[in-house]
């Protein structure tokens, strides 16, 4: 028998529709306490308007799992309904409100400094022909998830090489998971074995053994002395030394211009950073997975105008970039 709760008729005419406000926002966030924050509510408030929101619609919306929030199967189904009328509303009541040429804003993203030299360039003159007020703040990115960091709207664009947080969310999607983030591919690249023109292996062949007998500096954005070469060798049975880490691809490669350290880089970045000519680069002596360069941002309350159309010039400048860069492979031993 289905209880009366659930059977009973929704009284839209006496709905408060800033109910639906705060069931986005707890949907986006899977926290109340999050969402009391977005909100500038206090948690209670939001406790209530979900309460009244249930008592309302006839269904629990939300469970809690542990720590965590799980939507129901009618919040699942209701929410993207949702959103997109937020959504509409939103533009409809300020359908301009991000014009380009008049505009004054400024948007942060996080980024490599590797991914910066090759993508920056390009953005900040499309900034400067079509959105001269606003400017660009580039952050370090700190970790391979930057997932954390555009929740807490630290940042309003990530761009970088994020396979476990692109497969975690990919795999969510593809399971009916609402996820609260989208991402966009912006271009391939692959990795190269660097070392100074006059390093001992500069003139030989680089074999699996002779990479793992070498001493290494490795490009760590958390400091950890192992990366996903070394996953790629652990799964060959094999390991390098890693003498060093540092955090940035720039500092890697000025170290290697002045030792016998062999360090691994975007080939695409050895380009732009303009010290190829000082370098010896190598194919990588074994199977290595293709770095596919992301955009990642977070499902926030709404998709201003303005952040679309920041990502469309991130996609313009790294597509302007990459066109005029040699095919990845010249200029390798």
């Amino acid at each position: 028998m289905i209880p009366d709760q659930i059977s009973k008729k929704i009284n839209f005419r006496t709905l408060d529709l800033n109910l639906l406000r705060v069931f986005d926002e707890v949907m986006v966030e899977r926290s109340l306490t999050r969402a009391a924050q977005k909100l500038s509510l206090t948690q209670p408030a939001i406790s209530n308007a979900m309460r009244r929101l249930r008592e309302a619609i006839g269904d629990d919306l939300l469970k809690r799992n542990g720590q965590a929030l799980e939507p129901t199967a009618r919040a699942q189904s209701l929410w993207p309904v949702v959103r997109e009328s937020l959504k509409q509303l939103q533009d409809s009541l300020d359908p301009d409100e991000f014009n380009p040429l008049t505009a004054v804003s400024t948007f942060i993203i996080a980024m490599a400094d590797a991914t910066a030299a090759e993508v920056v360039p390009a953005l900040l003159e499309i900034l400067e022909q079509e959105a001269p007020g606003v400017s660009l703040r580039i952050v370090p990115l700190t970790t391979r998830d930057p997932r954390e960091l555009l929740r807490q709207e630290l940042a309003d664009l990530a761009v970088g090489y994020f396979p476990a947080a692109i497969t975690d969310l990919t795999s969510r999607a593809q399971s009916g998971d609402i996820v609260s983030f989208e991402h966009s591919r912006l271009f391939d690249g692959e990795y190269v074995c660097v070392m100074r023109k006059d390093h001992p292996l500069a003139q030989d062949e680089l074999t699996l053994d002779l990479f793992c007998s070498c001493r290494h500096l490795l490009v760590s954005f958390s400091g950890r002395p192992f990366g996903f070469i070394d996953e790629s060798l652990a799964a060959l049975g094999k390991k390098r030394r890693v003498v060093g880490t540092v955090n940035q691809f720039a500092t890697a490669g000025r170290v290697v211009l002045q030792t016998n350290l062999l360090t691994v880089l975007p080939r695409h970045f050895v380009s732009v950073a303009g010290i190829e000519s000082q370098l010896v680069l190598k194919k990588l002596p074994f199977d290595s997975p293709i770095v596919h360069v992301d955009m990642l941002w977070h499902h926030h309350s709404f998709t201003p105008k303005a952040q679309r159309w920041l990502r469309s010039s991130v996609e313009r400048a790294a597509a302007l970039s990459m066109k005029s860069h040699l095919s990845p492979n010249e200029n390798l031993n």
